[in-house]
């Protein structure tokens, strides 16, 4: 058994974690190659490759979506993972299950982060389905599975909030953003090397949260963006989630506690402003800024 199997290889985080491993040893699964749903393939693809470590990065994201389709949500994202999970435990592989934030409420705990202890308490059927997908995993892989809860994710590849606020800023365009969401501005480089970590050396097995270290509202990362691509930040007008219209409620309070990493003897994620001064570049070249008004 050697190397790496990473599912959802079209998605921004996996096309980040895949960059970091040597191309010899990693085995990397776009949805049309491998979809989890269907459970025959897995198998095939986890008795064939038997692979030490597998990233779960595959994932139904369509937060508005899950609403009116929750069943096909929870394929993907509970039934399709748990079986991923016990496909591992027969082959003896490590999982590395990428979950998130909207497993819990997103209502204010009295500005204190959600620990990795925090009993989930999902408000939305993105969230629910993704709990569900969770405790499939670590019901399966007690000793090998891990869940890597992450937020707010911005990269060079994909769509994402900080894109479109790259876009808008350098059109040196006027852009309204919600005030009442607050949460990790999370580089997905950053949470790609921390899953390298994870995947590597001895098991780290139960919850993780990979976000960024503070917390900020949208309407202050956007002017962070507009000022770090030196635009005026005044052409960023503050309003609140509920002029947004969308179809799920979006979590008012997503940060994440990071003290899992502090027993393991591990700094958590660098701080967000930092990241996201470092990102911006690949941000900005990346052919395609997405457009992402209603943000996951």
């Amino acid at each position: 058994m050697t190397g790496w199997l990473i599912t959802g290889a079209g998605g921004r985080l996996a096309r980040e974690l895949t960059a970091l491993l040597p191309a010899h040893t990693t085995t990397a699964l776009t949805r049309e190659e491998l979809d989890l749903t269907d459970a025959h393939a897995v198998d095939e693809a986890l008795a064939e490759l038997r692979p030490s470590v597998v990233a779960n990065c595959a994932a139904w994201t369509d937060v508005d979506g899950a609403e009116e389709h929750e069943g096909a949500a929870l394929d993907v994202n509970g039934h399709a993972a748990s079986r991923l999970a016990a496909g591992c435990a027969r082959v003896g592989a490590r999982l590395l299950h990428v979950s998130t934030d909207y497993v819990f409420s997103g209502l204010e705990t009295d500005g204190l982060p959600y620990d990795e202890d925090a009993v989930p308490d999902p408000h939305t059927a993105y969230g629910r389905s993704k709990l569900a997908g969770e405790r499939g995993v670590l019901m399966a892989l007690p000793d090998d599975g891990v869940v890597v809860r992450t937020a707010w994710l911005y990269g060079a590849h994909g769509r994402s909030f900080v894109s479109t606020m790259a876009e808008r800023a350098l059109s040196d365009a006027t852009v309204k953003v919600v005030t009442d969401q607050y949460g990790q501005p999370t580089w997905t480089r950053d949470v790609a090397e921390r899953l390298l970590v994870l995947g590597s050396g001895p098991a780290r097995p139960g919850i993780h949260h990979a976000t960024a270290s503070g917390s900020t509202s949208r309407y202050e990362l956007a002017c962070e963006i507009y000022r770090l691509l030196g635009r005026d930040p005044a052409l960023v007008s503050p309003i609140v989630g509920a002029d947004l219209g969308c179809v799920a409620v979006r979590p008012a309070w997503s940060v994440l506690g990071h003290r899992r990493w502090s027993l393991e003897g591990m700094s958590p994620l660098r701080e967000w402003r930092s990241a996201l001064r470092d990102a911006l570049p690949a941000v900005t070249a990346s052919p395609t800024l997405g457009r992402a008004l209603c943000a996951n």
